[in-house]
């Protein structure tokens, strides 16, 4: 006598099917899922630890910190006038910004352009130096880098040029100001940076004017009194354009707000001074982006003008991506 409540062989071998073709129907159809976690989509770094990439127009910019170094003392370095000192203390006691024990900002300046990587300037190198660590870090190949323009002599711009005596970025093409290059390199007792990172790479070397063409797009902009041929960038495709003050733009707040201000390592205070508010005018009338090498990390934004000729400094709104 049977059991109807006894599942019967057949019924069973029914049901393992069943549950097999659902088994192997979930697997199908995760199997997209499994590969597509097992290989992952490469993606851009996220802005932080070091860089900071922003899209302009049809132009990638990513400002590429090389660390800080120990500041003492914000004046007279950053504000030298000697008569002007009671007057920078009050505007950076307005905007409680440190005077001492504070640190100096060096920002290199990467730009990508749809057939070029530029790297605007190089950092101090050494031990001290963090460019290539922030490179990498921002996805960049320092072997990737086409283009190598240095806007002036100076050894917190050009001592990145080599790493232990070789080229550090052997595939590009190094290019500087023709009036900068021959001031520093015709000295009677070259520095040891000038020795090592321009005279040593003068086959590298392309040299240009002042409103010559770096690569398309970017332009070299005259920008003298930091030192004699200082030259800054004008960079722009489809969209609004960045100027790359270089070390022209001295200060993010005292040389915006005092007219006349320069700092103590400019070569001709007057002359930077005058420059300054050239490039400044420029920026606002055109409405550019800017970044200085010496600004704040992530040192790009734009500027605007205040009462009595002033500018100030308008910092980008952070965005991760």
């Amino acid at each position: 006598m049977s059991d109807d409540r006894v599942p019967s062989a057949r019924s069973i071998n029914r049901r393992s099917a069943l549950r097999l073709l659902g088994t192997a129907g979930l697997l199908t159809a995760a199997a997209p899922l499994a590969r597509a976690q097992a290989t992952p989509t490469p993606e851009v770094p996220l802005n932080g630890n070091g860089f900071y990439r922003q899209r302009i127009g049809d132009l990638t910019v990513t400002v590429v910190s090389d660390g800080t170094a120990p500041l003492a003392a914000v004046l007279p370095t950053w504000g030298a006038n000697p008569d002007r000192q009671a007057e920078f203390a009050a505007t950076l006691a307005e905007y409680h910004v440190p005077t001492t024990n504070t640190v100096n900002h060096f920002n290199p300046v990467v730009i990508e352009t749809d057939t070029h990587r530029v790297l605007i300037d190089t950092g101090r190198g050494g031990a001290n130096g963090q460019l290539l660590t922030h490179l990498r870090r921002a996805g960049i190949d320092p072997a990737s880098i086409d283009t190598v323009f240095i806007t002036h002599g100076h050894g917190d711009h050009i001592g990145g040029l080599t790493t232990q005596g070789q080229p550090t970025f052997p595939a590009a093409r190094h290019v500087m100001g023709a009036a900068e290059f021959s001031f520093w390199t015709a000295q009677p007792n070259p520095n040891a940076a000038v020795q090592a990172n321009l005279i040593g790479l003068r086959d590298r070397l392309t040299l240009l004017e002042p409103g010559a063409e770096i690569v398309p797009g970017l332009t070299a902009v005259a920008s003298p009194g930091h030192t004699a041929g200082h030259l800054s960038v004008r960079a722009q495709r489809g969209g609004p354009g960045l100027l790359v003050f270089g070390d022209a733009a001295g200060h993010f707040l005292l040389s915006l707000k005092h007219r006349g201000a320069y700092v103590s390592f400019d070569a001709d205070g007057p002359l930077a001074a005058r420059t300054r508010q050239r490039l400044f005018a420029q920026a606002v009338d055109e409405g550019l982006w800017v970044t200085g090498y010496h600004f704040p990390f992530p040192a790009i934004g734009h500027l605007r003008r205040v009462i009595g000729g002033a500018y100030e400094y308008e910092p980008t709104v952070w965005q991760w991506s």
